[in-house]
């Protein structure tokens, strides 16, 4: 409403100016000044039984109803103010057209969808040269149609507060969440603690919740020194791991009035921030990161120049070096003239949550999601859908690595006080990709001492690392996420040991309970060996099949990594048929294995290979999961040349 507060004030003075009214009756316009006046200098009340003795005198004083409309709008007196609007419009329907466009917006916002969707074509027909106006108000005829479909088709829509735990009388906003769902990283705003030095009234704060063995959440703790300090900090994402956190920082020591920082912890201490510098952050305000799945991209918002509007999505990529690319704009594909906030990729690397007031929605900041079609473009935005999207401000959500639980802020519903965190189960058409995860310690097999190794899991179809990671030097543990509907091949790899190989099957789907597996690193030691467990043939032939390069390629590195290394390639079967057709079998695919290394680059001189059928089973052979243990290719360290 302020903006039709100050198109009138302007409308009456340049009329005033002029002497020129839609009336021209003298005694009505002198009313009409002398309240004008009043209503300058804040006297409400008799400005409006001013305007109203106006139009007492002429009823056709269009001004003295559009300030009418207006004042009671701010009142919140709907009824007097449509009653007002429509006055003002239907006296003449063309004497001040911006107010059918006015009138449309008051009908937009009181639900009124079909009326406001008339006023806005009346609008369209009468006022053809207000080009910004004109392509307003076609917007608003999309959301009229788009906000009736809605509110007569809501989503299924059940949130559930957070608790006592999690929420407080002050606000809770803009949570973080790891792989496995057990750790939660909320920001808080409250009060400063008088002591304090800062020069604002209120104070962003991390705190953090883990699920206990019944699960429940913990009471949330506030994060200590390096993360928190007296400067406000929030609007966080971590890694899936909850050992990396990206996050924001408001105040003296940045690049611009808010800046990305990062912080890694280790054991149970997080490092001192630092600023992600200038390739990411701007002069201007910086905020609200989301990782993707393996680490390597940052999305943000930012409202730095060269975008689509005010705030836009930004990406930046981290490169070979381990260094941020410059950020790019997010494009058409997100972005619009208007604002655009609250970036949030799930595990799935797939599916894309964000808040937006430039697409059609139900008003204000509503939640939309995105699907991925490629590196760079998005599908168009789907709005969320109405209540969870409403005509207030919905900015912020997250969607757990299941894919069907979701966590939002509110103020709107009965809560602990201001801004709370709620959950509730995310409708199917929404949900992304369901991820699961695996977590675990990975240790060295000998001396039980825990190891920081290095982790990938890379896509079998398309060779694509789908997750890198570390498992915390310290404790040894890891926590990664694992996209369905793919075949995936682990590696665990670290300086001195032989790397560790699985092979994970979700082709089919998400299992009904995550991977939870400890993971032995055998020193590099002669006579040590590995399965390649994501080496595979076709059933009683030697083909590598396509699946086998991402192992056999880790191999090659493995090779290249280790110079003084020569390696025995061995084949195995299981016992079913021919004992001289499974020792033929098996040596022609330790074959086809040392081939393949000599053509990527490995000296045949540090290659041997034989294959010995069914001669060392390491399983039983009258079980089907038995025999495919002894269906096996393997490497053995055969000589260190110091």
């Amino acid at each position: 409403m302020k903006k039709l507060i100050v198109i009138l004030i302007l409308f009456g003075s340049m009329a005033a100016s002029a002497q020129k009214y839609y009336s021209s009756n003298k005694k009505a316009i002198s009313q009409y000044e002398k309240t004008l006046q009043q209503w300058l200098q804040g006297k409400t009340s008799q400005a409006i039984k001013g305007f109203e003795k106006t139009l007492e005198i002429a009823p056709d004083f269009i001004e003295a109803n559009f300030m009418l409309g207006d004042i009671y709008a701010d009142m919140n007196d709907m009824n007097n103010a449509k009653k007002h609007y429509l006055n003002g419009v239907l006296t003449d329907s063309t004497y001040y057209t911006k107010g059918w466009y006015w009138l449309a917006g008051f009908e937009m916002n009181v639900g009124n969808y079909d009326m406001a969707k008339q006023y806005y074509n009346v609008f369209l027909v009468l006022d053809t040269e207000n080009a910004d106006l004109q392509s307003s108000a076609r917007k608003g005829v999309a959301e009229a149609e788009f906000r009736k479909y809605a509110t007569a088709n809501p989503v299924p829509f059940k949130p559930q507060n957070m608790g006592k735990m999690i929420n407080t009388q002050y606000d809770e906003y803009l949570p973080a969440l790891t792989a496995d769902e057990q750790t939660l990283i909320i920001t808080r705003k409250e009060p400063r603690k008088p002591t304090t030095t800062a020069n604002t009234p209120d104070e962003e704060d991390f705190y953090i919740s883990t699920k206990d063995a019944t699960g429940n959440w913990t009471m949330a703790q506030r994060l200590d020194e390096p993360l928190n300090s007296t400067n406000n900090e929030g609007a966080q994402c971590i890694s899936q791991d909850g050992r990396f956190i990206v996050f924001t920082i408001c105040g003296e020591g940045g690049m611009g009035s808010c800046d990305l920082y990062w912080s890694k912890k280790v054991g149970n201490k997080w490092s001192k921030p630092k600023n992600l510098g200038s390739a990411v952050n701007s002069r201007y305000w910086d905020s609200q990161p989301s990782f993707s799945i393996d680490g390597k991209t940052l999305y943000f918002t930012s409202n730095r120049p060269g975008g689509k509007g005010g705030k836009d999505i930004w990406k930046t990529t981290l490169n070979a070096d381990g260094r941020w690319e410059k950020a790019v704009n997010m494009g058409d594909s997100i972005n619009t003239p208007q604002d655009e906030t609250c970036p949030f990729i799930h595990y799935d690397d797939q599916t894309f949550y964000f808040a937006s007031n430039g697409h059609i929605g139900m008003g204000g900041f509503d939640i939309f999601y995105s699907r991925r079609v490629d590196d760079t473009t998005w599908t168009m935005p789907t709005n969320i859908g109405y209540p969870i999207n409403t005509s207030g401000e919905e900015v912020n959500l997250i969607v757990g690595a299941g894919g069907n639980m979701a966590i939002f802020s509110s103020d709107k519903l009965e809560g602990c006080g201001g801004q709370d965190l709620y959950s509730f189960e995310l409708y199917k058409e929404a949900q992304p990709i369901p991820t699961t995860y695996m977590k675990g310690i990975v240790f060295d097999e000998k001396t039980k001492q825990p190891l920081a190794a290095d982790f990938r899991i890379i896509d079998l179809e398309n060779e694509n690392e789908v997750v890198s990671a570390f498992a915390d030097a310290v404790t040894g543990s890891f926590l990664i996420s694992l996209p369905a509907n793919k075949n995936y091949a682990l590696n665990v790899s670290m300086s001195g040991y032989l790397f560790y190989s699985e092979n994970i099957e979700l082709l089919s789907g998400t299992p009904e309970q995550p991977f939870l597996k400890n993971v032995p690193m055998k020193k590099l030691l002669v006579g040590e060996s590995v399965v390649l467990k994501n080496v595979f043939f076709e059933t009683n032939k030697y083909d590598l099949k396509d699946e086998s390069r991402v192992e056999l390629l880790k191999l090659r590195d493995f090779m290249q990594n280790n110079p003084e290394v020569t390696i025995e390639i061995s084949g195995h079967t299981d016992n079913v048929g021919n004992d001289t057709d499974n020792q033929v079998l098996s040596e022609r695919r330790t074959q086809a294995i040392y081939n393949f290394l000599i053509e990527n680059g490995v000296e045949d001189i540090r290659l041997s290979y034989k294959g010995y059928g069914e001669t060392q089973p390491i399983d039983v052979n009258d079980t089907e999961e038995g025999r495919a243990n002894n269906r096996r290719s393997e490497f053995k360290i055969k000589e260190i040349i110091k």
